[in-house]
């Protein structure tokens, strides 16, 4: 059975290979670990499909040793010491490249097999992850290898991995292809940077049946094929904590634009309950007392989302993103429970006053309970000067009034009444 066209079409030197400028460029870092000639320990980390194997194997081609691949999803201990075994052979003369795709799947015990022949240079692992190598990556192995982040591939560097797979299916097939205007620009566009996946649509798109000689792809053709873009998005993994974290800091720094393009990314991934928790804490976190009434507004958008239901639920969250993202701003009131919090947790309290302990008990006041609290309605303005705080801490403050206009007039209204 064939390979797919992905695979027959793999680039086999730099001349080919699309994307990663910021790695492989001249004068860049994998640039001149291939002029060296000197490879060490890398890891490769980013989302499927943006060359993270075949650059791997581009860098094989370029070295002596052994070259040997597994997949942490298919192989066990006992392909490592396979691997190990043959260090001591004629084959492993020159030492052993081992390319461990998806080592995230490797429990630690595993990855500890490596260690010690990583660790005098018998060995030397390139391994890639599509996901966040700090998380899953045994430290010791870490601090023994180079980690390199791989970057979806720009629609402009996939085209030209397109125009290479038509061409190459003309010459394999001797099939006369023709494509409709804007084909390769509609599948390089909606394939989420993932080449792979585009050379694969290619693929889908020029097969024919038996005795058929022309093959005439059009622009409907491409976009049945590639239907909707391949979003980086998965609820587990770190895009799904990369694209809240950017809609938060986008509605923080007042980009209403910024925040509704995240908004359409989490409504693509089809993620309604961790929008609504993101809104109901900027609400608080980033607007707070500067706009209270924002809360109170979000979680009624919030609500008629959840009760909607996509699509509709787009309707009220995008209402409760552009107020939250162009209302003033204020973290007066995390920095103020935050800065309490911290206070407790490093021992810094006290017993409760005796004037505010519960008084509402038979020897209460034998007890000195409750004895000299003033009852501040019964004083002018509804306040009366009095110790509320432990005597440890009793000049402690953890509140300071934001700049905004409504903390500005409550702060000059209690101003006004404490200084009479």
């Amino acid at each position: 059975m064939a390979s797919p066209l992905a695979a027959r079409i793999r680039p086999k030197d730099l001349s080919e290979f699309v994307g990663q400028s910021h790695l492989v460029s001249e004068g860049k870092p994998l640039y001149r670990i291939l002029e060296s000639g000197n490879i060490p320990n890398m890891i490769f980390c980013g989302p499927s499909g943006v060359g993270k194997t075949t650059l791997a194997s581009i860098i094989a081609a370029k070295t002596q040793k052994t070259l040997h691949k597994l997949n942490a999803t298919t192989a066990s201990t006992g392909d490592i010491r396979n691997i190990i075994s043959s260090l001591n052979s004629l084959e492993g003369m020159n030492g052993v490249l081992l390319y461990l795709d998806e080592i995230q799947y490797f429990n630690k015990k595993q990855q500890q097999t490596l260690l010690e022949f990583i660790e005098d240079g018998s060995i030397t692992l390139i391994a890639s992850t599509t996901e966040n190598p700090y998380f899953y990556v045994y430290s010791a192995i870490l601090s023994r290898s180079t980690v390199f982040e791989f970057k979806p591939v720009d629609s402009r560097d996939i085209k030209k991995a397109v125009t290479r797979a038509f061409e190459s299916v003309r010459k394999e097939s001797g099939l006369k292809i023709e494509t409709e205007d804007g084909v390769e620009d509609c599948i390089a566009q909606t394939c989420g940077g993932d080449v792979r996946k585009a050379i694969n649509a290619v693929e889908i798109l020029t097969s024919v049946k038996v005795g058929q000689t022309e093959v005439f792809v059009t622009l409907d053709d491409a976009k049945t094929v590639s239907q909707r873009s391949n979003m980086k998005y998965d609820r587990d993994g770190d895009a799904h904590y990369d694209i809240l974290s950017a809609f938060q800091k986008s509605i923080r720094g007042s980009d209403e634009n910024a925040a509704l393009h995240y908004l359409a990314r989490l409504i693509e991934g089809n993620d309604l309950p961790s929008i609504c928790r993101r809104l109901l804490v900027i609400a608080a976190e980033d607007i707070g007392l500067a706009y209270p009434n924002a809360i109170a507004i979000t979680k009624a958008c919030v609500d008629s989302a959840l009760q909607l239901g996509f699509p509709e639920a787009r309707i009220p969250l995008a209402d409760a993103v552009i107020l939250l993202a162009t209302a003033p701003k204020s973290n007066s009131g995390i920095c103020a429970v935050d800065a309490a919090i911290d206070r407790i947790r490093k021992g810094e309290f006290g017993d409760v006053p005796d004037n505010l302990k519960d008084s509402h008990y038979a020897g209460a006041q034998k007890l000195g309970r409750g004895i000299g609290y003033k009852y501040a309605h019964d004083y002018p303005d509804h306040w009366v000067k009095q110790q509320y705080l432990p005597d440890k801490i009793k000049d402690d403050v953890y509140y300071e009034y934001g700049d905004n206009k409504n903390e500005q007039a409550a702060k000059a209204f209690w101003d006004k009444i404490k200084n009479k």
